[in-house]
């Protein structure tokens, strides 16, 4: 998910270098969701002592 998340974050931010707004804008809220996302999961693996599937 993390890796994820940074993927949709460097299309962000190109596309805001590039000037496509809205673009970017979509692009950074679908990083900041896959962030959470992943950040939850990882406390909830850490708590319950469980470790993802690679």
């Amino acid at each position: 998910m993390l890796s994820w998340a940074l993927t949709f974050f460097i299309i962000a931010i190109i596309a805001g270098v590039l000037g496509l707004s809205g673009i970017a804008g979509t692009m950074s809220s679908i990083a900041y969701i896959l962030f959470v996302i992943g950040l939850i999961l990882a406390i909830v693996f850490a708590i319950t002592g469980r470790k993802p599937k690679l």
